[in-house]
């Protein structure tokens, strides 16, 4: 499934679950489910990428998210040469409300 962000404004849906999924540390994008459909944020026919968290929360300040949560795999074992792992990523809550 896709979901289109400007559609996401325009309907002001809930959101069941965001999961920000981290890159780099610089590069983000968006896993959304909505009811029982899950799937990428896209704005036109791209994916919707974000560059910092701060950008995500702007991006949601006036959408209601019911729960969010920031998904990071490290490829720390490949980068010294062990084998890479087969376990589950890092899954942790995220706040999209504005830190002060």
């Amino acid at each position: 499934m896709k979901f289109e962000y400007q559609q996401l404004i325009s309907q002001n849906q809930s959101i069941d679950e965001l999961e920000l999924q981290s890159f780099e540390m610089s590069i983000y994008l968006l896993k959304l489910r909505i009811g029982n459909e899950q799937g990428m944020l896209y704005n036109g026919n791209e994916l919707m990428r974000f560059n910092s968290t701060q950008q995500v929360r702007e991006a949601f300040a006036d959408i209601d998210v019911l729960q969010a949560v920031m998904v990071h795999d490290s490829s720390y074992d490949e980068m010294i040469g062990n084998p890479a792992k087969t376990g589950a990523s890092l899954k942790l809550p995220f706040s999209l409300q504005q830190p002060l």
